[in-house]
């Protein structure tokens, strides 16, 4: 069997859940090889998402683990049996890997949900001011890998799903590029909160004893609830959060978000306002 060289997030995704499903059934994975009359090293190789897995195999694991929910173990047979190559592979060897397993998520996800505090989401970023972002950063960018992340962004930004965004007011005011540049940011914002499937909602900074946006993170819709995905970003890159009290909190999280935001005609008057300020 040829071992996979860089498994997919979708692919580590169906890794963690099968051994998930083998450890709530109290086997190990020597156990788990003898019911499915494998060897162990291939359990193993299932679980490390190195090598790939068989709708009936899929189904006969989940048998063997006694898991008798049915829609799951539909979505497991989904992740296991896409053989689709997403547009974000002709980037493959050219960006960082969590820019590819992020378009992967976001391409399959039911909904997406994002919480802003320093800078507007990259899903509703202009050009201009997604250049000014990458060109802020450290260690400094190549012109060549520069126009590669502005072209990947710019391929994210085809939303076919549910959206909604919580922007601070930080977010909104920070000029990451010049005058010209936020102003021409703030008004694309207003365009798009227009659109029928994206959302925004502002955290203005007079919001009394609001603590909660401490942070940003992305929430992404999973085929169903328990298959959801976090992503955090931190100093080393995009981080994937997917237990069920993780899932858990940061569901949580964003509701109190959202509730403490102004709704979305409220939060176009304040994008609005601010433009009319630059």
């Amino acid at each position: 069997m040829v071992k996979r060289r860089e498994p997919t997030a979708r692919q580590m995704r169906l890794a963690t859940e099968l051994r998930r499903l083998r450890e709530a059934a109290g086997l190990n994975s020597r156990q788990a090889a003898a019911l499915l009359g494998v060897a162990p090293a291939q359990i193993t190789h299932i679980e490390s998402a190195l090598a790939g897995v068989s709708e009936q195999r899929v189904r006969r694991l989940a048998s063997h683990y006694a898991c008798t929910d049915e829609k799951f173990i539909d979505a497991l047979v989904a992740m296991a049996t896409d053989r689709t190559d997403g547009w974000w592979e002709e980037y493959r060897g050219l960006l960082p890997t969590p820019f590819l397993d992020l378009s992967e998520l976001e391409h399959h996800a039911r909904f997406l949900r994002h919480v802003a505090i320093l800078y507007v989401p990259g899903l509703l970023q202009t050009e201009d001011y997604s250049r000014a972002v990458f060109s802020s950063r450290l260690p400094e960018l190549t012109a060549e890998e520069l126009e590669l992340r502005i072209q990947h962004r710019r391929q994210r930004q085809r939303l076919a799903t549910s959206y909604e965004a919580v922007i601070h007011e930080a977010a909104l005011r920070i000029r990451v590029g010049d005058r010209a540049t936020s102003r021409a940011q703030l008004v694309r914002l207003l365009e798009l909160s227009e659109a029928d499937c994206i959302t925004v909602r502002v955290i203005p900074f007079d919001l009394d004893g609001f603590a909660r946006a401490s942070s940003t993170m992305t929430y992404v819709g999973g085929p169903l609830p328990r298959l959801d995905t976090v992503v955090r970003d931190a100093p080393h890159g995009s981080v994937f959060l997917d237990s069920e009290a993780q899932l858990n909190t940061y569901r949580t999280s964003f509701r109190k978000v959202e509730a403490a935001s102004l709704d979305p005609v409220q939060s176009r008057d304040f994008i609005h306002s601010l433009a009319k300020e630059l």
